[in-house]
């Protein structure tokens, strides 16, 4: 099902064959970092990037017996090269390798991820200009509350995104780094002038101050934008299963030719791709969790986070990068249903204006507790009776006497028109989306 909505690319950046490959492109950094020092021949670099093949099979072979997945990739490439393999691995511990090599792939899954965010946005923006000005009925606790529009709905979900890109940018930066430092972070074999050109040849900055390995509240902090993204992702889509919702209904996931809703009952259209985001998102923030732990790690370095990375930065970026298109998906085949919305504010009776009434007779001068009072009085009756509350509201003589024309049904300025509340509207679209010429 993920090869659905997930370009081939996001899974080819954690084949073990691109692993290992972006530790070949770590190890050659250094390799050239050394020659421009002077260190090792510039013919060596030339050898080695010649003869460097990857082999996963080999390299597989040989960790059966070294048990150690960075000597084995270091044995493979010594048999294909020969003897200036010498000069590869020089002054470097594993994690110099691994954590550069873990920066270059985050960076290479970063973009697929931003890019994916670009098009939800993209969705997101199509759905907000598209319904601009359609009133529906805002809800609180579920109940309904006010009048909005759903073009206002989905500005608010678009607004809420551009944080969450913001985030995941900031995360990104934040694992964009690679460290050629050592053992314990000392640079005993190495040296900061080294580090410094290798990682600049990867498109990395260099971690300020590492130990043995990256610290890992820049994962952590990568891993909890996607988390945070992945809220963004359940909210608006239990927004959307509780609008297709068949006593609400105003609008309908895609059904294709074809589909099938439910096994026993044949009438069945249910919000599937939304549902199963609601559960993925679930993954993503259990996998935030897991990164959080791997921060306090034992001194310079333990290896408890390794198997914990190994499961979290292929799963995290696939889901992300799966769900995002997923949800753009749905958004772009996402059917609305204007008509079904305004039946659904007919269906209080227009109580919705109860706040125009009560801030009236404020301004009246009336107190407020006594306005609101009166105003709960016939909201009460209206939902009780089912009589339209504007109705009540004109058939009482308290109300007529406080209120006078404001209650006449040809004002145009009068209590009971539902455009009232997208007045401030193009004020708010201009803020979030900039403004319209």
């Amino acid at each position: 099902m993920i090869d659905r909505y997930t370009r081939p690319e996001m899974g080819q950046i954690w084949t073990l064959e691109n692993r290992y490959r972006a530790w070949l492109e770590v190890e050659l950094a250094v390799c050239e970092g050394w020659a421009e020092l002077g260190r090792i021949p510039a013919e060596a670099v030339e050898v080695i990037r010649r003869k460097a093949v990857i082999d996963v099979d080999r390299i597989q072979e040989i960790e059966q017996t070294t048990r150690h997945d960075v000597i084995a990739f270091l044995t493979s490439l010594e048999e294909k090269i020969g003897p200036e393999a010498r000069y590869i691995h020089l002054g470097c511990t594993s994690s110099d390798i691994v954590d550069t090599a873990n920066g270059y792939l985050f960076l290479q899954a970063g973009k697929l991820i931003l890019a994916d965010m670009d098009m939800l946005l993209a969705s997101l923006r199509r759905l907000a200009e598209k319904y601009k000005g359609v009133l529906c009925m805002g809800r609180t606790h579920g109940i309904h509350a006010e009048p909005t529009s759903f073009g206002l709905k989905m500005v608010g979900f678009y607004a809420e995104f551009a944080r969450h890109l913001e985030r995941v940018k900031a995360g990104l930066e934040s694992v964009r780094v690679g460290k050629l430092s050592g053992a314990v972070g000392t640079y005993a074999f190495l040296s900061p002038e080294l580090e410094a050109g290798a990682l600049k040849r990867l498109g990395l900055e260099v971690d300020p101050h590492s130990t043995q390995i990256v610290q890992r509240d820049r994962y952590a902090h990568f891993f909890t934008s996607l988390a945070i993204l992945a809220g963004g992702v359940e909210r608006l889509c239990v927004e959307l299963r509780h609008l297709q919702r068949t006593e609400v209904l105003e609008v309908e996931e895609g059904f294709g030719k074809g589909q099938k809703g439910s096994s026993a009952m044949p009438h069945k259209k249910n919000p599937i791709s939304a549902e199963n985001m609601c559960g993925l998102a679930r993954l993503l923030r259990g996998n935030a969790l897991a990164s959080l732990e791997n921060q306090a790690l034992w001194h310079e370095r333990d290896i408890s986070h390794s198997s914990v990375e190994r499961v979290i930065m292929p799963d995290s970026t696939i889901l992300a990068d799966y769900i995002l298109n997923r949800l753009a998906r749905l958004l772009d085949g996402l059917v609305v249903k204007p008509d079904r919305m305004q039946e659904n504010m007919d269906r209080s009776f227009g109580l919705y204006f109860s706040q125009r009434v009560l801030t009236a007779l404020i301004a009246t001068g009336m107190p407020r507790q006594q306005a609101y009072e009166a105003v709960q009085r016939l909201a009460m009756q209206s939902w009780e009776s089912r009589r339209p509350f504007p109705e009540l509201v004109r058939a009482d003589a308290a109300m007529r006497e406080r209120l006078g024309a404001q209650l006449d049904e040809k004002a145009a300025d009068g209590l009971f028109d539902p455009a009232f509340y997208l007045r401030h509207e193009d004020d708010i679209y201009a803020r979030v989306l900039g403004r319209q010429e």
